[in-house]
């Protein structure tokens, strides 16, 4: 989700709610405790260099039960962030949020509430890693072959005393 997005939303809601990927909200008394811009210059394993530039948004919760974030002050930290510090409407949002780790998420919006999405790691230069563009791709084995052409090519076989 970009910020346009998220202030779009912001603009309709009355209440804020977020889902972790596990189905359980995110405590209702949670605070927004940062909002960033988190830069990245990387170079992937085929050697490119590459440059990402995220918004991040930081939840937290505490024993504050008595403040809960409201859409308006919400856009009102968005607002000051894009201004302070130079983000753009179209940056993507990045969530980080405590869990048994400090866990990154995507954000989405599925028409109720915002749902933290599991992030997940990729090969950027797959082209030249020689790595299938779809899991599809890759040949499908199994593990009873692998063994018996195993033994073959080796002329191992049990009893033999080659092990």
């Amino acid at each position: 989700m970009k910020l346009a997005e998220i202030k779009k939303i912001l603009n309709e809601k009355t209440t804020i709610e977020f889902e972790l990927p596990d189905g359980n909200l995110v405590p209702s008394h949670f605070h927004v405790t940062e909002i960033g811009r988190v830069e990245k210059k990387f170079i992937d394993c085929g050697g490119t260099l590459r440059d990402e530039a995220k918004a991040s948004f930081q939840l937290w919760e505490a024993n504050d039960y008595d403040h809960r974030l409201h859409p308006e002050k919400l856009l009102s930290i968005i607002e000051l962030s894009e201004n302070v510090l130079h983000l753009d409407e179209n940056s993507e949002i990045e969530v980080e949020y405590q869990g048994s780790t400090i866990g990154k998420y995507d954000l989405e919006f599925n028409g109720e509430r915002f749902l933290l999405v599991n992030k997940f790691t990729t090969c950027l230069a797959q082209d030249q890693c020689g790595i299938p563009e779809s899991a599809s791709e890759k040949p499908k084995r199994s593990l009873k072959d692998l063994t018996e052409t195993a033994a073959v090519a080796t002329a191992c076989k049990p009893g033999s005393g080659c092990c």
